[in-house]
């Protein structure tokens, strides 16, 4: 075998590969003898075959199976001792010659090869970026308190209707007279929340309405042009809702309506457990800190889009082999065509610079990531999630099966090696340059975010 490899310029190279038959001839021989013990060929017990039959018969696909195979592994690993960094992977050359693999050896490979542009770039103390320290104020936690109590609360039967209450009750189809007509729709125990009305004039109807009063109300004024709430409502086809027009009587068998939890020792030990937060003061301090965690990874996002945008700016437009490129991504993308490469080639490329910037900033800071790492990843976006439906006090076991059934999932572990690298090579950052901190409320890091 022979290897060589040249820069036709500064980001495109050439390798060429020679393979003689001493390279694969022995894997030929040996792929062959155990394809005859298995061989099933008419005429010939299994093992018995003659060698010359089953040459002929597969040895020319062994012998490009086994080519293919040490061409592949010769080559990934010349790029790998040579230290070349490639982007992408090898593409057979427009110089390639033809090979016969019917005769001969030897045979010569021709691969391009697309190489990263050389840059340098490197954070000190010298260097400011911004990062902004969101504020958590007093109306943010009367928001978490009000969501613990909202979804720690229960339903009640009540005597008289206010705004959101849910009504149950009987409804019957009047005549022109205002009587109840005479083999008209009837549907008992039909549910209806009057807060929903689409219709003005038809919710204030309700307005005031006590348990046991009959309230006439028309339907079709009540959800304007949605025949399908009509017939959810009178329990018959959407084709029959259209032709509906009369008045309804209405009468109220049940109010339900929800009220939250008192803000009291029981909804703190519900949060929490039990002892852990003494009174109202302790309960909205434990919501502030439990907040300014979860900002803090907004925050730090926002960091590491600023260190993007400033590193990018330092290292300024970077040449690519962009034609060797476009063919790589092309035959990544083959479902999808030349348009998908031309729509987002551009996009590509600045995640490629990013992802060459970062490689450096992982380097210079010599973070490392294990599975404790990649697992706590997956433990804090569980985490995250039970937040958001108010669980914030799931047990540590609990999280870490959870974590662990994410985990099973390769594209989802994946993401959470990159979550891993991207938190610690931000609190690394965070370490070495200059912090330009701006306090900012939520609600305008949102509109810095949405910009």
């Amino acid at each position: 075998m022979n290897i060589s490899f040249e820069l036709t310029d500064k980001v495109n190279g050439l390798l060429t590969l020679t393979v003689e038959e001493n390279d694969y001839k022995d894997n030929v021989e040996k792929t062959l003898k155990d394809y005859r013990k298995r061989a099933n060929i008419p005429g010939f017990r299994p093992g018995q075959a003659p060698m010359g039959l089953v040459k002929r018969q597969v040895g020319t696909s062994v012998k490009m199976d086994e080519i293919n195979k040490f061409v592949g592994e010769q080559l990934y690993k010349y790029i790998q001792d040579n230290k070349i960094q490639m982007l992408g992977e090898p593409l057979p050359s427009a110089k390639q010659e033809a090979q016969d693999l019917e005769k001969d050896a030897p045979y010569t490979f021709v691969f391009d090869i697309a190489i990263a542009p050389e840059f340098k770039v490197e954070l000190t103390a010298k260097d400011k970026v911004k990062y902004y320290d969101i504020i958590v104020d007093d109306k943010l936690v009367d928001e978490q308190v009000d969501m613990f109590a909202s979804r720690s609360g229960q339903y009640k039967q009540v005597e008289n209707f206010e705004g959101n209450d849910m009504l149950k009750g009987d409804l019957r189809e009047l005549d022109a007279n205002g009587n109840t007509k005479e083999g008209g729709l009837t549907v008992e125990a039909a549910v209806l929340m009057p807060a929903y009305l689409k219709d003005d004039e038809q919710k204030k109807l309700f307005e005031g309405a006590k348990l046991g009063d009959i309230i006439t109300f028309n339907p079709k004024k009540a959800y304007p042009g949605s025949d399908v709430e009509v017939s959810s409502l009178l329990k018959i086809k959407k084709e029959e809702a259209a032709e509906i027009t009369a008045d309804f009587s209405y009468q109220i068998t049940e109010i339900t309506r929800y009220e939250k939890a008192e803000v009291n020792q029981v909804l703190f030990d519900s949060i929490y457990g039990e002892g852990v937060v003494k009174d109202e003061k302790d309960f909205r301090e434990k919501i502030s800190e439990g907040i300014k965690e979860q900002l803090k990874t907004n925050s730090d996002y926002r960091f590491i889009l600023d260190v993007r945008t400033y590193c990018e700016e330092k290292v300024g437009t970077l040449a690519y082999p962009e034609e060797l490129l476009k063919r790589i991504m092309l035959n990544n993308n083959k479902d999808k065509g030349q348009e998908y490469v031309d729509k987002n080639f551009e996009a590509s490329l600045k995640e490629l610079t990013w992802h060459l910037i970062k490689e450096q900033l992982i380097a210079q800071t010599e973070i490392k990531v294990n599975d404790d790492d990649v697992r706590e990843a997956a433990k804090e976006q569980a985490r995250i999630q039970f937040a958001q439906y108010g669980m914030t006090n799931v047990p540590e076991e609990y999280l870490t099966n959870y974590a662990e059934e994410m985990l099973k999932n390769r594209e989802a572990a994946q993401g959470f090696v990159d979550r891993a690298i991207d938190r610690q090579l931000t609190n690394a950052l965070k370490g070495v340059v200059k912090l330009d901190t701006k306090e900012i409320s939520l609600e305008d890091f949102n509109k810095l975010m949405s910009e």
